[in-house]
């Protein structure tokens, strides 16, 4: 048996897989985030502790007897959150969180301190960990001060597990103080921040022995003393669940954000396109990442404006797509950040005519989203990787409809799993598996089955070419509206 450890945004969630990777059981704890001011959000680490305790504990009273076969556990969560520690391992202070916005004019000194993008390959945003740090300094300077280790929320769940300060490259690249090409700390980017070497955890990779459980937890939960995997941040964990784990895989996330994921065997930096580089949660691997800030959330968006649900928005498009709908969607709702890279960014409909009706808006919305995702097919190609499929998943997956305009725009085959929970848990499941043995093979990160496969559209796709370049144009001309593009 191996368990796998998700530390969500909103709850942790615990799977225990058997030697074959069938699930046994899973269980749930919800989590509160806090917003004591516009723009923060903020968790108690301690919060994390609870619900995992309550997540293992109810599989330990209800599979009791399956849960004592344990042979490693493996970690995954939300990246780039802030945990400081003083000399004792106790929280100074919330966690300050991947969507917490405050270190803006943060960013904007960071950029000027050090060659972020060049060692960290990635542009200073204020979801990341390092301009969080600046802010601390700047406006809690006592509790920078005491601040003795800086850790990733699942590292924290790490320490109570094991009592190691360990991090992994897949999240550690999230902090943006990783040399990621070289997989170790940057002390020039730790300088520019006020840290050096030792605020930091141990280093090592996802499929790495990271520490051993705790005696007392083993006792309580009645299983052996098993080695704890160094895991991998969600998406890195995704992948690794979904066997995205060689170059030329990748995987599109058609969630409230949405997110296109391609391994690659080196880093690949793309920064002036907003292009996410960070390592894998495999040695010697890497990924890129576009993303989306409102996927699903803008058909959710149209839901609330019309009164209907997104699935009944969903059904009133005719069952295949014949041609675009004549409407344009820029889908920014919440900003952007592959290709713009601009928090402020906002949407609009183009387009709109007295005929138009609801089912338009419906597919301009479909069609908007798959064009930001085809922004990020090229900010990947223009980064050197080439990507031809993915596999297709999140909740907007489950829309036959929206696969079909999303591989014509994009120009990907989309490959829908079959039924099944390729999640970060899994995938956290999986890093234990490897840990434990020592295989980081497909052998354990087999590619799940394809159900159906989407391949674009000929005809289609030319119609929509047209409309993408349109697309393309609209987000410039509309600068006055962009909120400072």
């Amino acid at each position: 048996m191996y368990l796998g450890l998700d530390i969500g945004t909103s709850g942790v969630k615990a799977m225990l897989v058997d030697d074959a990777f069938a699930t046994v059981a899973v269980a749930q704890a919800p989590l509160t985030v806090s917003r004591p001011q516009p723009g923060w959000s903020e968790q108690d680490p301690q919060d994390w502790i609870t619900a995992c305790e309550a997540a293992i504990s109810q599989i330990a009273a209800e599979h009791g007897a399956a849960l004592a076969g344990l042979k490693a556990i493996g970690l995954s969560g939300h990246m780039h959150g802030a945990t400081l520690l003083d000399a004792a391992d106790k929280p100074l202070r919330p966690c300050i969180m991947w969507n917490d916005g405050r270190s803006g004019q943060q960013c904007l000194e960071l950029e000027k301190r050090a060659d972020f993008r060049g060692i960290g390959g990635n542009i200073v945003m204020a979801g990341f960990t390092a301009p969080k740090l600046l802010w601390v300094a700047e406006n809690e300077p006592e509790i920078f001060e005491k601040t003795a280790k800086v850790l990733l929320p699942k590292d924290y769940v790490r320490l109570w597990l094991t009592g190691e300060h360990f991090a992994e490259m897949s999240d550690a690249a999230g902090t943006l103080w990783l040399d990621v090409a070289a997989r170790k700390w940057s002390d020039a980017l730790l300088s520019a921040t006020g840290l050096t070497r030792d605020h930091m955890p141990a280093l090592g990779e996802g499929s790495d022995v990271s520490g051993m459980l705790r005696p007392e937890l083993a006792e309580k939960w009645g299983v052996p003393r098993v080695p704890v995997a160094g895991g991998g941040g969600d998406n890195a964990a995704t992948a690794c669940g979904m066997g995205v784990t060689s170059p030329g895989t990748g995987f599109l996330s058609l969630g409230t954000s949405g997110v296109l994921f391609a391994v690659t065997d080196k880093f690949a930096p793309n920064t002036d396109e907003g292009v996410h580089a960070f390592c894998h949660a495999i040695p010697k691997t890497w990924h890129q990442m576009g993303v989306i800030l409102s996927a699903t959330d803008s058909l959710t968006w149209l839901s609330e404006m019309s009164g209907r649900s997104p699935a009944d928005l969903a059904g009133l498009l005719p069952p295949k797509i014949e041609a675009p709908s004549g409407v344009g969607f820029l889908p920014y709702l919440s900003g952007e950040r592959t290709p713009h890279n601009n928090p402020s960014a906002s949407g609009a409909f183009l387009g709109l005519r007295r005929v138009t009706r609801l089912p338009d808006l419906v597919q301009a919305t479909m069609e908007g989203v798959a064009m930001a995702f085809a922004d990020c097919v090229r900010a990947l190609r223009l980064a050197g990787t080439e990507i031809d499929a993915a596999y297709a998943v999140g909740g907007g997956a489950r829309s036959d409809q929206w696969l079909e305009i999303m591989a014509a725009v994009t120009g990907l085959t989309l490959l829908k799993p079959e039924d099944g929970d390729f999640g970060a848990a899994f995938g956290a499941a999986k890093l234990a598996v490897a840990c434990a043995t020592g295989d980081v093979s497909e052998n354990v990160f087999a590619k799940p089955r394809v159900d159906r496969e989407i391949a674009p559209d000929r005809e289609l796709a030319k119609k929509y070419a047209e409309s993408y370049q349109l697309y393309r144009e609209s987000y410039p001309a509309l600068a006055a509206w962009q909120g400072g593009s």
